[in-house]
């Protein structure tokens, strides 16, 4: 018996239904723009809870969106965390921003604490990234949003359904940026992504924003960006909705079971898990000594673990000319020593997560 870490090929292995919304839908011809999209807006604000949602082409140009919703402009400062993934430093960089990064705690989200040390007049927006599907602080970063008129925006990609104090993710600031990506919990069939908002004003300015500015065929409102998320991808992500909040609590099920058992372990330490926030498991990580030697151990064993990500984002290539250096967020390199992803998802049966505790006790007793 093997773990895989990709659960894709049975996420939609039961899929008849879908096929047949897919084959009525493509006689209609709606390829852009069609009403299943709308539907499918609809039914994700009512989802998590927000008035209006407007579907993009990825999480990346969610991101972007909300960005120039607010008019960033080159030399505008974004605070946001310093191990996130590079699509939401992709999305800042894209429109001149200056990116200022924040450490991280041990909950792999942004250290509140050091947040209020990175304002300057410069500053146009914070984007706290809710990593793995663990919420951020958002009472204390709201706070600071009050306190020196800066707008959030939310990176939630990994964090659909996932609340801080019962709020969901994605709603406490300005915009929620979600994706939809083939590895997301809610996923498709390819990149798409969704913008939240509670702000009239601001969904219908991203309305125009993500179709060229077009206000209809013939009338150019502003300068936008071709970025509609595909009626097609949108049927698949409506089809698979109804399903969410089951999708979650199977996540956070076997992580709890995976808590449980790996806690015996000594050599395994298990994040943060506060009681104000609900971790929706996107990626389930722990630390772990030895790290390295265990992840070779697990994937001959035939339990695919991976390791997000090795190398932080801070320090990549596209950042030495800006200065980072290794040590300038000591929390975050510490964590790309010790951590390793183990598969967490809805489809993994009771042997699995077993095979999966198993695996990592032996590899400790033959140490």
């Amino acid at each position: 018996m093997k773990v895989r870490y990709s659960y894709l090929p049975q996420q939609f292995n039961k899929a008849n239904v879908l096929w047949l919304k897919l084959k009525k839908f493509v006689a209609t011809g709606e390829f852009t723009l069609g009403k299943p999209l709308k539907n499918f807006e609809k039914n994700f604000a009512r989802l998590i809870g927000i008035k209006y949602a407007v579907g993009v082409n990825s999480g990346t140009d969610a991101i972007k969106l909300s960005l120039k919703v607010i008019d960033l402009r080159p030399g505008d400062e974004v605070i946001t965390a310093a191990n996130t993934f590079v699509a939401t430093v992709g999305a800042i960089n894209e429109l001149g921003g200056k990116i200022v990064f924040v450490d991280c705690d041990d909950t792999f989200c942004m250290d509140v604490n050091l947040i209020e040390s990175k304002i300057t007049k410069k500053t146009k927006a914070i984007i706290p990234v809710h990593y793995t599907g663990c919420s951020t602080n958002m009472s204390a970063i709201m706070h600071l949003s009050r306190k020196y008129k800066i707008p959030v925006l939310e990176d939630a990609c990994q964090s659909i359904l996932g609340s801080y104090n019962k709020k969901n993710c994605g709603t406490w600031g300005l915009t929620g940026s979600f994706s939809f990506h083939p590895l997301k919990n809610i996923n498709v069939w390819s990149d798409a992504g969704m913008i939240v908002t509670n702000n009239k004003l601001i969904y219908k300015k991203l309305m125009l924003l993500r179709n060229h500015g077009l206000v209809d065929r013939d009338t150019v409102e502003l300068l936008g960006y071709n970025s509609r998320l595909d009626t097609f991808q949108a049927i698949v992500g409506d089809w698979l909705l109804p399903k969410a909040r089951n999708i979650t609590q199977k996540r956070i099920n076997n992580a709890k079971y995976l808590d449980k058992n790996l806690s015996k372990i000594k050599q395994i330490q298990i994040p943060l898990r506060s009681k104000r926030v609900k971790h929706v498991f996107h990626l389930y990580i722990v630390f772990a000594k030895k790290r390295d030697k265990l992840l070779n151990y697990c994937l001959k064993k035939g339990v695919e673990a991976k390791i997000h990500y090795p190398i932080p984002i801070y320090r990549q290539k596209p950042f030495l000319k800006l200065g980072f250096k290794k040590g300038d967020f000591p929390v975050t390199d510490a964590h790309a020593k010790k951590i390793i992803s183990f598969p967490c998802d809805q489809h993994l049966t009771k042997k699995q997560l077993i095979l999966i505790v198993k695996t990592i006790k032996e590899f400790y007793q033959n140490k």
